[in-house]
């Protein structure tokens, strides 16, 4: 964690992140740890039903599963009561970079489109229908200044402006969707106290984010990331932890995935 004081490799990270999102910051680190330019990881049996084959020889990555198992055991009563217990195998995966490809069918690629400034992807009305459950409400109107948008919690009210392309007013709603599920806006005298650290959490779950959906902001987040270098380690493991919850968070918001609770996954 050392490493990531350097402003240079927290964008690294955060960009690892984005290829990354849906594993625990641990299995994120190992995967960092272990081999440092992979892209794209699943099991030994996953690349083969991808149309790839790992290559002889290959060193397996090492990372946390998770999954669930009944058991049986007696209460105080000595009735017999089911409990499920958690469990964290360890699971092998390896990198694209560890495989070639044996069924060019299957394994041509996905379709990518090419993002433009005029769509937002459906983010405006995903997050909008969010926060709006969650008690806010969402307007969109010119913004004098140089602020891109804005949180008010006594009015409960977020904020975007409007003059901006589609594509940047998503990335801005991202960035105060995050400060709402980050918790700052709950502490107006913190958020004023510690303003560069909530906006770095802000603006690298907003880059994150992004990515995943496959627009790059780094243009313009990675100025929040420059003054990154001067923070403690547990500080840094800290602020990475929650921007990987909050990116969690928001990318379920806007790719609802159901999840069974018998099914083994990566941590």
């Amino acid at each position: 964690m050392q490493q990531l004081r350097n402003s240079d490799r927290w964008r690294a990270f955060l960009d690892f992140a984005k290829a990354f999102h849906a594993y625990s910051l641990n299995n994120l680190l190992l995967i960092l740890t272990q081999r440092p330019a992979a892209s794209q990881v699943a099991g030994f049996r996953t690349w083969q039903s991808l149309g790839r084959q790992v290559r002889t020889g290959e060193k397996a990555i090492r990372i946390f599963g998770y999954n669930t198992k009944k058991i049986t055991e007696e209460d105080e009563n000595g009735d017999e009561v089911e409990k499920r217990v958690a469990r964290f195998p360890i699971l092998s995966v390896f990198d694209i970079g560890q495989t070639d490809l044996v069924d060019r069918a299957r394994g041509a690629g996905t379709i990518t489109a090419q993002l433009t400034g005029a769509d937002d992807f459906g983010i405006g009305d995903a997050l909008s229908a969010y926060l709006i459950q969650e008690g806010w409400t969402v307007e969109l109107r010119p913004i004098e200044g140089p602020k891109n948008g804005y949180s008010n919690p006594d009015e409960m009210v977020v904020v975007v402006d409007a003059d901006m392309s589609p594509e940047h007013m998503a990335k801005t709603l991202i960035h105060e969707a995050a400060h709402i599920i980050l918790g700052h806006t709950e502490d107006v005298a913190g958020y004023v106290e510690h303003r560069g650290l909530m906006d770095t959490e802000a603006e690298s779950v907003a880059y994150v984010v992004a990515g995943l959906i496959g627009f790059d902001t780094s243009a313009y987040s990675i100025g929040y990331i420059a003054g990154w270098s001067d923070a403690d380690t547990d500080l840094i493991k800290a602020t990475a932890a929650r921007v990987l919850r909050a990116a969690h968070h928001i990318a379920g918001i806007l790719d609802p995935v159901d999840e069974g609770d018998d099914t083994e996954h990566e941590a």
